[in-house]
């Protein structure tokens, strides 16, 4: 959201002339969690939206400063149909108004447990004034012995909260793992958020700097699990990239990947990223088999053979295996020669690689990839996944693909789920694979490994087998351990 709206604002977004509302119609595209962004008068008074619709009643809680970033504001809103919201507002220049963006207040929550079951646990946020963002499940009783985790950022003033009654714990203690990952994940979205609103230096010329940062290593990856929404095992991640400056920015990709295409300087971005991941987590996914790592592919670098030569170099050292690596080809990018791309893909799969088409149905002729390109995986795009329930021609879209895919044997990852409901109609598709903020936002390195470790530990050889109640303590003291860390 932060990134967003100051995208917006340094373009001077403020007004609801048609080039404005189009500029926020596709950052509003381009950000998984936002719903909504608005151009908002001095009182924070909606004028126009990117959708272009009627706001419908809308009731602020509470409204106040975000610390530590002056020109902000953060609203909590409630919808007509009593949804809360949250809504965050910046100042565009000198003049009166400014860009909001709104996003559901659950998305500050988990959802979803360990198992894949409806979250069975009580957490809460609140905001520095104690103002409550968002909660989910039932508070334990007085009287009840709980487990209790608790993260406070010293920048924002966010305090998160999360506990289950004792009892729970001896039927089954799968909430209890979300104990420390909920409250370290509350910790690295805060800080993420203070970085990337730390003050930017003036840039010079961009390709220049880009180039300067990939021979400075500023390029990290983060990684957006991957669940299998049947058993809430953990199936994998997508890596993305973000570029760490070292003022301690965080910039996202959409500042600057369209230009490390056009400059050419993809290639060894994608490389370098390659080799972060297996020197970082190599050890931990190549000592479990079933998982994946995906990787974004832009379309030119399937129309070139010499690159499959590169990941058989990067790979080949690697704990990671060539059988647990995707790569992926987004539908946004036109093919030109299909012929070329057929047979890099063709070259990679003799090697174990997997191929997925992203964005499926966004983009330029899907059916056409998925039938020319002989891929291996099809991720249906957030787009569709939103308007389940809500429009039928979405929903129709989302069934026909999932049942061209299965026909041609091709797995499915449905892509920015963001409840329950979503997931429990996915599940009825037949789909097992899913990613998105219900289930975790994507992660640096550290909190991915500290995931993995918590959703599938590897057994220790010669360890005693842990009594149900033993083990429940044993994972609470790990969970409240995390969370203080």
């Amino acid at each position: 959201m932060i990134a967003t709206l100051d995208g917006l604002a340094a373009r001077g977004v403020d007004s609801c002339q048609p080039n404005d509302v189009e500029a926020m119609r596709q950052a509003a595209f381009d950000t998984t969690p936002i719903k909504e962004i608005a151009v908002v008068g001095p009182d924070g008074q909606t004028l126009c939206t990117d959708l272009g619709l009627p706001l419908g009643q809308r009731n602020i809680v509470a409204s106040e400063p975000l610390a530590g970033a002056n020109w902000y504001s953060l609203d909590v809103i409630q919808l007509e149909n009593g949804q809360p919201m949250v809504r965050l507002r910046r100042k565009v220049g000198a003049g009166p108004n400014g860009v909001a963006a709104l996003v559901p207040a659950m998305l500050f929550l988990p959802q979803v447990s360990s198992h894949g079951s409806p979250f069975n646990a009580y957490a809460h946020i609140a905001t520095t004034n104690g103002t409550t963002i968002g909660n989910i499940g039932t508070l334990p009783e007085a009287a009840e012995t709980a487990f209790v985790a608790n993260a406070k950022s010293e920048k924002f003033g966010f305090n998160a909260e999360i506990s289950m009654p004792r009892g729970r714990v001896i039927a089954g203690h799968g909430e209890l793992q979300w104990l420390g990952l909920f409250a370290t994940g509350a910790m690295v979205m805060i800080l993420g958020t203070f970085s990337m609103l730390m003050p930017r230096g003036t840039p010079g010329n961009p390709v220049t700097e880009i180039e300067s940062a990939l021979k400075a290593g500023e390029f990290v990856p983060y990684y957006q699990p991957i669940v299998d929404i049947r058993s809430g095992q953990l199936r994998g991640a997508e890596v993305l990239v973000r570029w760490r400056k070292a003022d301690g920015t965080l910039v996202l990709p959409g500042a600057f990947i369209t230009l490390a295409e056009s400059s050419g300087l993809i290639r060894e971005m994608t490389r370098d990223l390659m080799r972060r991941v297996c020197a970082e987590a190599g050890r931990a996914v190549g000592a479990r088999p079933a998982l994946k790592i995906s990787f974004n592919f832009a379309g030119k670098l399937f129309s070139d053979e010499t690159i499959v030569q590169d990941v058989r170099k990067i790979f080949s050292g690697s704990p990671i295996k060539f059988s647990q690596v995707v790569l992926e080809v987004t539908e946004r990018d036109p093919i030109e020669n299909f012929t070329a791309t057929r047979q890099t893909i063709a070259a990679f799969q003799g090697l174990g690689v997997r191929i997925a088409i992203d964005d499926v149905g966004t983009g330029h002729s899907g059916l056409s990839y998925m039938l020319k390109l002989g891929v291996d995986i099809i991720k249906i795009d957030k787009i569709f996944v939103d308007a389940i329930g809500i429009d039928r021609n979405s929903t129709t879209i989302v069934e026909t693909l999932v049942d061209l895919a299965h026909n041609m044997r091709m797995d499915v990852v449905a892509e920015g789920v963001e409840n329950f409901e979503q997931v429990m109609y996915l599940r009825e598709l037949g789909i097992r694979s899913a990613q998105g903020y219900v289930f975790a936002p994507p992660l640096p390195g550290k909190a991915f490994l500290q995931l993995v470790e918590a959703l599938d530990p590897l057994p220790v050889a010669g360890a005693a087998p842990k009594t149900e109640l033993a083990g429940a303590q044993a994972d609470a003291q790990a969970s409240v351990q995390a969370s203080a860390a």
